[in-house]
């Protein structure tokens, strides 16, 4: 049996952390190794306990969210940081992306829709709010660029579905069903499509394939 995913619950409120402790470990496979109720003792728990996932929210005392997940990150840990947070504010989006957290979800998000992020955050996946992706593409291809980027002429054609599935904000598990292809040959794609187009993250791969047309509007599968 494979150990578990080891998970530190970062909130302030404690009847929140509580809940998602519930939530988590009805679920095999799921442990709670430790609680946090400010940003500092995050950063030092995240340190101590090694988890694999961080559910941090954005407003705590000491120190907020985005400062312990900029922290964090900058310690080198291995941990994925998972926001979940009641703010569905853009600035707050990004500044928590640009501090290096994997993901980021509301709280009003469904019970094993948070279990399904936390292991899709561990297997390389960047869950976001469909509302929040959608206004982070609104906002980012705001302005469309008058020709397609000529990196994309460094994929293949498998490269290009799978960066067109990637604008449809598909996680690996759906991508892999979609084009008949096993999750680790999808992965595999989607580490050469961002080394090809030197991009960071798959947030930046569906920008760049609504920016260039990959992703229309009216797509079905968004």
């Amino acid at each position: 049996m494979s150990a578990p995913i080891r998970v530190l619950l970062a909130d302030d409120q404690t009847l929140v952390r509580s809940g998602f402790r519930v939530i988590l470990e009805q679920h095999e496979g799921l442990e709670v190794c430790a609680e946090a109720g400010d940003g500092r003792e995050a950063v030092r728990l995240a340190e101590q306990e090694q988890p694999d996932v961080i559910l941090m929210d954005i407003r705590m005392p000491v120190l907020d969210g985005i400062g312990a997940t900029r922290e964090i990150v900058a310690a080198a840990s291995d941990a994925k940081v998972l926001v979940l947070t009641t703010f569905d504010v853009d600035e707050y989006v990004i500044d928590a992306l640009r501090a290096g957290a994997s993901g980021y979800l509301l709280k009003d998000v469904e019970p094993l829709e948070l279990v399904r992020a936390v292991r899709d955050v561990v297997a390389g996946d960047r869950p976001l709010a469909p509302a929040v992706l959608d206004r982070l593409l609104a906002t980012f291809i705001a302005t469309p660029v008058p020709a397609p980027d000529p990196r994309l002429a460094r994929l293949s054609e498998r490269e290009r579905e799978v960066l067109h599935l990637l604008g449809a904000a598909m996680s690996n598990a759906e991508m892999a069903a979609e084009l008949y292809l096993s999750v680790p040959t999808v992965k595999t794609h989607v580490a050469s499509i961002l080394a090809k187009l030197d991009l960071r993250d798959r947030v930046q791969a569906a920008v760049f394939a609504h920016r260039n047309g990959l992703v229309a509007a009216e797509d079905p599968t968004r």
